[in-house]
């Protein structure tokens, strides 16, 4: 049976980690509201980070609601994916989007990330 755990080692913790993957990106994968950033690690598997602004998603309850989305995402496909850190951010306002289309868009970018 596979583990679906989100450990703390999945995710990115530091400021210095987010500017190293910001910085020098392997790719960049677009959506219409959502953006990836990729980039190879040293790791053992694969890390994801969120950096989801007030400015484009005003309100906490929609900020954690994307948040939960990819988290939610990360855990079913993170067996699939190799050591990478990974770092999405919000293009424009996610507020008029439903959550098929919020997970649509989710998907759509992690099925790029595993070609």
């Amino acid at each position: 049976m596979t583990d679906f755990s989100f450990t703390k080692s999945q995710r990115l913790l530091t400021p210095t980690v987010f500017r190293h993957v910001f910085d020098a990106p392997d790719r960049k994968l677009h959506q219409a509201h959502l953006m990836a950033f990729v980039r190879q690690n040293d790791n053992l598997g694969p890390r994801i980070g969120m950096a989801i602004t007030k400015k484009k998603v005003p309100t906490a309850v929609n900020r954690n609601k994307v948040k939960r989305h990819i988290r939610e995402r990360f855990r079913h496909v993170s067996s699939e994916l190799k050591s990478m850190d990974i770092v999405f951010i919000v293009k424009k306002s996610v507020n008029d989007l439903s959550n098929k289309e919020l997970d649509k868009q989710i998907n759509d970018i992690f099925n790029k990330i595993k070609k």
